[in-house]
């Protein structure tokens, strides 16, 4: 009964205030950057730069990927893996030059979170001729890009209360990240090397990435529980 009568604040303070904070956050930066614009320069890295990049090749998978052209799709998934490389060397380099910015860690989990969006979205167009297929591909789809959304909403609201690093980055996460990008490569990729079915070899890696997907949402809130279960 309490875990009932505490549940519409709990959803507050996890979806509901980190969106507005965010809003917040955007419309502070925007209007400083107008007060100051003939002062203040946004910090441009190559770190920085390259996780602009990842954004600016979101729109170029798309169009390859709807082109009617013979090699479109292998070209959208080589920009792909282009970008999920990016996804690793931005912030290794970072680190290592000591270029970490507030602007970077902002910016590098939105574009790989709108790179595999995107691309998943895409993806279900090939199913949708095979309805089985197709709701299976959707069920995929709705769990990966769910889990994203939670467990960012989850990640901001312990922000603010300076317990973020309870949901840090773990090994399940980082091979869910392995997964996801290579079975979203293969499938886009499309066409067979030699006997090895690409496309379908991507699909299986693409259940398995599901399956990482729900067991880091798990450990990521078992590991926020204790705060979590202060508002109940």
């Amino acid at each position: 009964m309490a875990l009932t009568a505490g549940w519409p604040s709990a959803y507050t303070l996890i979806f509901i205030k980190p969106s507005r904070r965010i809003a917040w956050n955007i419309s502070a930066l925007l209007a400083t950057c107008r007060r100051n614009s003939h002062t203040v320069a946004m910090p441009l890295n190559l770190p920085t730069l390259l996780t602009l990049g990842r954004v600016a090749v979101i729109p170029l998978v798309l169009g390859f990927f709807y082109t009617d052209w013979p090699y479109a799709r292998q070209t959208a998934a080589a920009l792909f893996i282009v970008a999920s490389i990016t996804d690793w060397l931005d912030g290794w380099l970072a680190r290592r030059w000591n270029q970490t910015t507030n602007f970077g860690a902002f910016l590098d989990p939105v574009a790989d979170k709108l790179l595999v969006a995107v691309a998943l979205v895409m993806l279900l167009k090939d199913e949708s001729a095979h309805p089985a297929g197709h709701t299976a591909m959707g069920v995929l789809v709705a769990v990966i890009i769910g889990r994203e959304i939670t467990i960012s909403a989850l990640r901001e609201w312990l922000a603010e209360l300076g317990q973020r690093k309870r949901v840090a980055v773990g090994i399940i996460g980082k091979l869910k990240t392995a997964f996801q990008m290579t079975a979203i490569s293969l499938m886009l990729w499309q066409k067979p090397f030699g006997p090895i079915p690409v496309y379908e070899l991507g699909y299986v890696l693409l259940f398995a990435a599901s399956v990482l997907t729900l067991w880091s949402m798990v450990v990521y809130l078992r590991a926020a529980w204790p705060v979590l279960r202060q508002d109940f």
